[in-house]
Formats: C-alpha cells, structure tokens, sequence
C-alpha cells in the first residue's frame, strides 16, 4: 500500500504485498511451442502444403491455441492413468487382505462389497475429474474467444514508471483521462490518441485517487504525503489518429517480467506540460490519505485516510467542516453518491457505514457489517473486498445485500456504469470480470501476454456515451487500457 512520501517501487510494495502473490494459473497455458518443432521451421512453414486463405498471423495463433487444448488433454490422460494405476493398486491390496482373513473368497461377500464400494468411489473420483478439467478447458477456450468479440482492446495509456493505483474520466468537455501513480505524479491521457497531456507532480507521496470536478476543470488528488489537492488543468485535444490492430501478434512483445524495472513503453511523463502548485491542500489528516471524492455540486469534498476518519471540506476556503470518526480501523475507500449528498466509507474494520448530508443541520450515519474493502456508491452500494465477494446493497433497505458475488482472488476498486448497471471487477490476479447487478456473470476481459494486464489490476472507470460504452483499467504494471465494450451484444449472450 502507499507510504507516506514513500517513492517509486518502495511504495508500491509496502501498499500492497498480496501483489507479490503469483496468480492462479488459468486452465490453458501459453508454453514455448518452438521446442516440439524442427530448429528453423516456423508454424507457417508446416502448413505451406496446406490450400488456406487465412492470414499467416491468424493461422499461428490457431495453432497456438489447439497446442494448448492438447497439452491440456495429455495432462488429462497422465492424470487418468495414475488413477487407473491407484485402482489397481487398492485392488491388489483388498485382494491380498482377502487371502488372510481365514481363507474366504475375495470376491464374495462383505469383502466384495468394501472393493467394489472403494473402486466405485475411485471410478466416481476418476470421471468427476475428468468431466471437470475437460469442461474447464472448453469453457475457458469459449470465454476467450467469445470475449474478444465482446470487450475489444482500444488503446494502451504508458507512461507511469510505477504502479496506477486509481484512474477517473472527467464528466464534461474535454473529456479525458487521468491515471494516479506510485510515482508520486498523475497524468491526463486523450483518450483518442493515447497521448499524454499534462502531469501534476506536487505531491510529495504515492497519488492513491484521482477524481474530476463535476463541471468545472479541477482535479482532486489523494497522497501517501498526509494531503490531498485541488488542482486546475487545461489541456488541448490532439487530433484523432487511426487506431492500429493491437490484438496483431508482434514479435517484439514481451511479458513485464522480462523487463527492465525503470523502462517505460510511450511518452515519458518529462515530455509533457508539468503543474507543480495545488490550488488548495488538504492537509488535516495524521496519515495516508488513500482515497478522495466531491460531493454533489462540487463545493465541498471527502477524504478517506488510515488515521482512521473520514474528513470533509469547504473547496473554496480550504476549511474543515466535519471530521467522520468512528472506524475502529484504517479507512480503505470513500466515494459519493451522484445526485444526492451521501457519502460512504469503508475500513479494514470489516464495516463500511453510509453517512446523510442532505439535511445541513444534522448529518446521520448508519453502520454496515460484513466488508473490509471498497465500495462504489449509486442507488445501489456495492462493495467488494480482499476476502473475494461482491456485495449489493440497495439504500432503501440495508439490512442485507440483495446480491453476492463470489469470485476466485481479492478485489480491488471496483466501478459500476451508471447508465447500464454493469459491475467491473478487477482482480489481484490480473483478471477482469463483468457482472449485472444480480449478480451474473456477463464477461470477462480478454487477456494473454499480447494483450491485457501483466500484474494486479488496481481499479475499473466507465465513460458512458451516446454512441459508445468504453472501460478502462489500470494496474501494477505501470499502464492503463481502454476496451471498447459491447453492451447490446454482452446483455444479449445474459
């Protein structure tokens, strides 16, 4: 998690040591497929014979694919021929204790029951596995290339030379999008072109949040350095360029792992305009501030901080108006509601607790059981935390959430598209899923060492447009991604 003033990739490591965990290893696997073949022949060069019109490129990949499906079946049938060889060998055994038990036949009567009873159990063991590792396989060929067509990648945003921690879309013209980082600055990408506008660099810490006024060209940042800013932006829209093909194969690509710790792929953060002076800090808070939001209308915002309280201020004058205590533990998020003066905040103290504005004079809270992490606000709160679930709550009735999520690694910023009621998780394993807000699974991102995340994803944003539904992520391996999604097709495959 970040640490206060903490640079680079110290801070990266101290904020979260679960990224360290390896991620589980999807049911197909990429192998180095140039080992079952001649030295010097190519995969393209074993199907010259061949009378196909497919694109090289798109043949290799075929291959690659069916590769995988085989090896895949070979470790099936490995595995099924050491449980035959177990079968046998508990045969061998019942048979052997049968020949000492005062010469009675092994092949009748109780004893005949207890073998056939353990063999049935094994058989039942041996097809149970089968069945399940096969339709494993299938499955994760079919989400595969069932999710391309769904969610397409659009463009890659890298620049950062640490871990993203949060990214947001501003709400009003010029749209664009701004990455916090590890690396102590935030950066406004276009969205079109994937280049890199301006970069704010006062912070002193890890930027841990990054959020846009709702009309006005501000920026609201949260830090490791114990403040948060408010700062001005004003950036110029370069003309839209023509998008490659990034889901080509190249030769040249390479996982994260097999590079450098200080090289950055694009534009580097020095070569862009720089603001470094806040319009206002924030600066009551005795610890990392992790998280920030504006309220409704923009004149007064939250922040969240492992001091273990919630502050809220005055964005013209600076002031602290209120500071919300009452977490027995470090607070892990905070967010608000779209329309109404809600604010909610979450803490590694298992609860996260809704806290009412709308009336000046007095301010409620209510408190939540049963989360530890993050949670995003709406007419429905959604949570998700580290212990692997997703939680719907509705604020009409808190009681108990009308939908659980289960899923198979921790869970980090989440967001939910505003207009189609979409839930983006992403995951310490460097998955991300789609879900509806009951709960069924829609989607999840295509990833593979030509596209997608290399480490954890950190955070999901939606920008919603008339004509087009686009998500972005961001994670550890120092980038973000834009993915065009596909709603009509994606609610039609629900």
């Amino acid at each position: 998690m970040p640490v206060e003033g903490g640079s680079g990739s110290g801070s990266a490591s101290a904020r979260h040591p679960k990224q360290k965990r390896k991620a589980h290893s999807l049911s197909i696997r990429r192998t180095n497929s140039t080992e079952e073949r001649p030295p010097g022949i190519h995969r393209g060069d074993m199907l010259d014979g061949q009378d196909s019109k497919l694109p090289m490129a798109l043949r290799n990949n075929l291959l690659d694919l069916f590769g995988q499906i085989e090896r895949e079946f070979e470790n099936l049938y490995i595995e099924n021929l050491e449980l035959r060889r177990e079968i046998d060998s508990l045969n061998e055994r019942l048979t052997g204790d049968g020949q000492t038990v005062d010469g009675a036949d092994p092949t009748k009567g109780a004893l005949k029951a207890k073998a056939s009873h353990s063999t049935s159990q094994l058989s039942q063991k041996l097809k149970t596995t089968y069945k399940a590792s096969t339709s494993k396989i299938v499955s994760s060929f079919k989400a595969t290339t069932g999710s391309r067509a769904l969610c397409q990648l659009q463009k890659e945003y890298a620049g950062h030379r640490d871990g993203i921690w949060d990214l947001s879309v501003t709400k009003t013209p010029p749209v664009v999008l701004g990455t916090a980082s590890a690396d102590h600055s935030a950066l406004l990408w276009s969205i079109e072109t994937g280049k890199c506008l301006l970069r704010y660099a006062g912070h002193a810490g890890s930027v841990n949040s990054i959020k846009f006024h709702p009309t006005e060209q501000m920026a609201l940042t949260a830090s490791g350095d114990q403040t948060a800013h408010i700062w001005r932006y004003m950036v110029q829209l370069p003309a839209p360029q023509p998008q490659p093909d990034v889901s080509a194969p190249s030769e040249d690509d390479q996982d994260s792992s097999d590079r450098e710790e200080g090289e950055v792929d694009g534009e580097g953060p020095c070569e862009v305009p720089t603001v470094r002076v806040a319009t206002a800090t924030l600066k009551s808070h005795q610890g990392v501030v992790i998280a920030a939001d504006w309220l409704v209308g923009g004149k007064q915002v939250v922040t969240a901080s492992w001091d273990r309280a919630a502050n809220l201020y005055e964005v013209e004058t600076s002031e602290l108006v209120h500071s919300l205590t009452g977490h027995d533990q470090e607070l892990t998020h905070c967010c608000t509601h779209p329309t109404q003066r809600l604010v909610v905040t979450s803490s590694r103290d298992t609860t996260f607790r809704l806290w009412d504005f709308r009336d000046p004079s007095i301010h409620s809270v209510n408190v939540f059981q049963g989360h530890t992490d993050r949670v995003h606000s709406g007419d429905n709160v959604v949570s998700g935390s580290d212990d692997r679930t997703v939680k719907v709550w509705d604020l009409k009735n808190m009681r108990s959430p009308i939908a659980t999520i289960r899923t198979d690694s921790a869970i980090n910023r989440i967001s939910v598209s505003a207009n189609n009621r979409i839930i983006a998780l992403p995951h310490d394993n460097r998955q991300v899923r789609l879900f509806d807000m009951s709960g069924v699974r829609l989607a999840r991102l295509p990833r593979s060492n030509r596209m997608g995340h290399r480490r954890m994803v950190c955070c999901t944003a939606w920008h919603e447009e008339t004509q087009s539904c686009n998500l972005f992520t961001c994670g550890f391996d120092r980038q973000a991604i834009g993915w065009n999604i596909n709603i009509p097709a994606l609610l039609q495959e629900k």
